[in-house]
This record gives structure tokens, C-alpha cells and sequence, in this order.
């Protein structure tokens, strides 16, 4: 298996518009971020690999089922079909219940099992994200770089680079990539 690089997003405030305090529960709650296809769009025209890693614990927390998370996901990946021609590779999803697979962030276990399932060079690959937990998983991941889109949560993690939109993340990795 070839060894490539990868890009890691966050979902929430990342590649849908941030849901706030709450969670997004339903397909009409989920809002693609305006520029998330063209971050998408260029990490696949030079080579990156782009998979989701997200916290979706209103799941373990009853709010909603893994039908309901996979329905939305399944409506996120054909809206970027239909926008970009590209979809996300994989999405990797801690859910809080008790036999979900992965740990929670900061912990890198989504990054790690997507490194060994698709041969991911952890070293030239970056995440971007909207909270620390996100910033201090691609650390550490051992990832080449974090970027950060601003948000209303505390920043108390220290990313490579921090944005204000995605828009502005899509400028950096043009330079970066």
C-alpha cells in the first residue's frame, strides 16, 4: 500500500456550520460550511486523503441513533458529490457508547486506525479544527501541522496555524499542500 498524506477535519464548525452548545441531530439541522468543498477539492487534486474524525456523542448520550449519524453523513457526502465531484474518504466517529471503537479526543485512535487502514504518512498530513481537543489529537498524532478555525470555544491549545473561516483555511493550504 502506498504511504500518502492525509488531511483530518473536524466536522462540527468545520465542515458544517457550528450547531452551537447543542448537536446536530437531523439531516435539516446539518449545514455545509460554504468553503468546505473547495478545502475538499484541493486536498484531492494534490493527493491528500481527506477523512472526517469527529465527536458525535448525542448518540451514547440517546439523543439520536447511528442510523440517524449515518443518514447524515450518507446526505453530507452526496451534497459534496454533487457540489465538488469529491466526497470524504472515511469518517471516523466517537459516538459515547460503550462499544464504539474509537476513544474520545484528544486521544488520536481515529487518526491512527484511519493511518493504518489507508497508509497514512502521519508526518506529512495535517487537521483542521475548531476546538483544542481537535488541535491536541493531530499533535498528539504526530501530524505535520493543526490549523484552527476560530470559534467561541476557548483556545487554549496551540495550533500551526490559526484561521477565522474556512475560506481562510482554504487560502493557507493552497500555500502549504
Amino acid at each position: 500500500m502506498p504511504i500518502r498524506p492525509a488531511i483530518f477535519f473536524d466536522r462540527d464548525g468545520v465542515v458544517n456550520l457550528s450547531p452551537g452548545p447543542g448537536y446536530v441531530l437531523s439531516i435539516e439541522a446539518f449545514s455545509l460550511d460554504p468553503a468546505i468543498g473547495d478545502l475538499l477539492a484541493l486536498a484531492k487534486s494534490r493527493g491528500y486523503l481527506a477523512i472526517v474524525v469527529t465527536s458525535q456523542k448525542g448518540v451514547g448520550k440517546g439523543l439520536m441513533t447511528l442510523h440517524d449519524l449515518d443518514a447524515i453523513h450518507a446526505s453530507m457526502q452526496a451534497a459534496l458529490r454533487e457540489r465538488t465531484g469529491f466526497e470524504f474518504d472515511a469518517i471516523y466517529s466517537h459516538t459515547g457508547l460503550a462499544d464504539c471503537p474509537f476513544p474520545p479526543k484528544p486521544d488520536p485512535g481515529m487518526i491512527r486506525a484511519a493511518a493504518e487502514r489507508f497508509g497514512i504518512d502521519l508526518h506529512s498530513s495535517w487537521l483542521i479544527g475548531d476546538a483544542d481537543r481537535d488541535i491536541e489529537m493531530g499533535i498528539a498524532a504526530g501530524l505535520k501541522g493543526t490549523v484552527r478555525v476560530r470559534s467561541e470555544k476557548a483556545e487554549t491549545a496551540t495550533a500551526s496555524h490559526t484561521v477565522d473561516t474556512v475560506a481562510e483555511a482554504v487560502d493557507f493550504f493552497r500555500t502549504v499542500l
